[in-house]
């Protein structure tokens, strides 16, 4: 830790979550190690339970489930607790500043404890790495292909460069299909529950719910029934035109039906016989 300068601890910290949404999603494990001028380097770790169900696409990517926390403390209980493990820290993550800072500030509100980040320095490792390493189409072309490129931002020039790439890549690596079906299943991965290509339509029992804003989890036939001015806001922003086809559908009636896997379980009524066909060793 020789080479790294701390006038103040830095807290290196790290959530997972039930979703990337801060206001509608909740902290289900947080890890902090704390960089001390000294030299030292004190953990901290707590499971929470999020007081709602953990998505399973969540828990695919963490591993944590809803019996992991079910018995573990609410952050409310952890919060004054958490806030003085930060006390008089600078802070530092990976991607901390899109996601873990305003998770945890938003925990933090809900609690009512105090917890600002005005007066910290924020050390955010991705943003050191996408600034060392580039990830534009030059740095790709120069990575695989050894090549400058001259004509960086030129339409014609970059097109080639980028069939270059794609080629070198082919090349390289003999994992990634060459198939443009299956490369374009490899480049853009969907979750079977997504109903469209982004994941802000998902599939619950059947039904297609909303997966963003404040009225995430609710149907879109409840959405089409009770506020349609929701539905024409979509209609009005900037969502991905398959978003807007489906819910402009839903306005008059039309609704995608469930690829298989995602239609609504059927329960089997448990049927009993008559009573008099009820053997007398049966009723013992």
């Amino acid at each position: 830790m020789s080479t790294l300068e701390l006038k103040r601890p830095l807290a290196v910290f790290d959530i997972e979550s039930t979703g990337i949404s801060p206001r509608v999603d909740r902290i289900i494990e947080l890890s902090v190690v704390k960089l001390m001028p000294d030299g030292s380097r004190p953990e901290h770790t707590w499971r929470i339970n999020p007081e709602r169900p953990i998505p399973a696409d969540a828990s695919a990517i963490h591993g944590i489930m809803d019996a992991d926390v079910a018995d573990c403390p609410k952050f409310p209980q952890l919060a004054t607790e958490i806030a003085g493990v930060f006390d008089d820290c600078d802070l530092g993550g990976y991607n901390l500043t899109r996601f873990d800072i305003p998770m945890l500030c938003e925990e933090f509100k809900r609690a009512e404890v105090a917890f600002e980040t005005e007066s910290r320095k924020v050390v955010d490792v991705q943003r050191i790495f996408h600034r060392k390493e580039p990830r534009d189409l030059s740095a790709a072309l120069r990575f695989f292909c050894n090549e400058t490129h001259d004509g960086a931002h030129g339409a014609a020039a970059d097109v080639d460069a980028t069939i270059k790439v794609l080629l070198a890549q082919l090349e390289r690596y003999q994992d990634v299909p060459h198939d443009v079906a299956s490369l374009d299943d490899y480049c853009n991965p969907q979750n079977p529950e997504w109903v469209d290509r982004t994941g802000r339509l998902k599939w619950s029992e059947g039904e297609v719910v909303l997966n963003f804003s404040r009225k995430k989890g609710m149907t879109l036939k409840e959405l089409a029934r009770d506020d349609a001015g929701f539905i024409k806001w979509i209609l009005r922003s900037d969502f991905p035109q398959d978003v807007k086809t489906i819910v402009e559908n839903a306005l008059n009636g039309v609704w995608p039906t469930p690829p298989p896997g995602m239609e609504k379980k059927k329960t089997v009524a448990r049927t009993e016989p008559p009573l008099g066909q009820i053997g007398q060793m049966d009723l013992l």
